[in-house]
């Protein structure tokens, strides 16, 4: 069965992925009810020891997230080196997916979610070398899923249909992030009910209808948008159409059901999961152990 997971983003989002901060997210999640969290193992801690420090707030690792420009501007021998390091440490956690993103293009990141200086040639560029990460991936024993984000070179419908009918099935699973779909302009439950056969893992995030539309953030930053606590919002209070979204998971779903939200909307992060959490419970009831 799968798991009500969560991403602790906006505990580490502006303090840093810190013990100290991660020790604040892990007893929040504990006293909660999570079981299942984001697996961002500190770069002075080895998977083992990782993976017992998180057990003793009851937590177990749940898909973490690849991210890579993928355009001109990295160097893909390195991408490829980091890229197993990155398999080495989720497999030895005893995990077999990740979700793969792109971020962040500045054009995009300035005029977030209208695919803001679309390029043909970075685009392609990206599809090839996303393929060759994701390979890599494989090769070591991790499943890679997409995973849509705005700010990224794969950020429009098009473009992660691109991505996705390119590389195909072999190469590379589906894992959507309603909320950033939403933003994106693209309806959730459609879009994840064309890729339903290869979704191995998906991020559950609401938003608010405020500044859903390009003339309502005419100017706003990427940040600048989240910042004002009426992009994202706890499921269930948004306009995400979560019904929908889960008619068109398959049956055979094994992935978690991982809470994200960037930015919450209520004062206390604590609350926030919370409510989030309460939320998951029951509509999910039907798919989680």
């Amino acid at each position: 069965m799968s798991r009500i997971a969560a991403n602790p983003i906006p505990y580490w989002s502006r303090a840093g992925k810190s013990r100290e901060v991660f020790d604040a997210a892990f007893r929040d999640f504990q006293e909660i009810g999570f079981t299942a969290v984001k697996a961002d193992v500190p770069d002075d801690m080895d998977p083992a020891g990782y993976r017992d420090w998180i057990g003793g707030y009851g937590l177990s690792p749940s898909l973490s997230l690849f991210n890579s420009a993928f355009d001109e501007t990295v160097d893909m021998a390195e991408e490829v080196e980091r890229a197993k390091r990155f398999a080495a440490t989720q497999t030895a956690l005893g995990l077999d997916r990740t979700m793969i993103s792109s971020m962040s293009i500045p054009a995009r990141i300035a005029q977030p979610a209208v695919g803001a200086g679309f390029d043909e040639s970075r685009l392609v560029r990206a599809i090839d070398n996303c393929g060759t990460i994701c390979r890599v991936l494989r090769a070591e024993g991790l499943r890679p899923l997409h995973h849509s984000h705005v700010g990224g070179v794969f950020e429009t419908a098009d473009e992660i249909a691109r991505l996705l009918d390119d590389l195909g099935p072999d190469v590379i699973g589906f894992g959507p992030d309603t909320g950033h779909l939403m933003w994106a302009g693209v309806e959730p439950a459609a879009f994840i009910a064309r890729y339903a056969d290869r979704i191995g893992g998906i991020h559950i995030k609401d938003c608010f209808p405020d500044l859903l539309s390009p003339s309502a953030r005419s100017g706003m930053a990427y940040h600048e948008v989240q910042a004002t606590k009426r992009l994202w919002a706890e499921p269930g209070l948004g306009v995400v159409d979560f019904d929908a979204v889960l008619a068109v998971i398959p049956d055979g779903y094994d992935g978690d059901f991982m809470i994200e939200v960037d930015e919450p909307s209520v004062a206390s992060k604590l609350e926030s999961h919370r409510m989030s959490y309460h939320w998951a419970r029951e509509v999910l009831a039907a798919r989680i152990g």
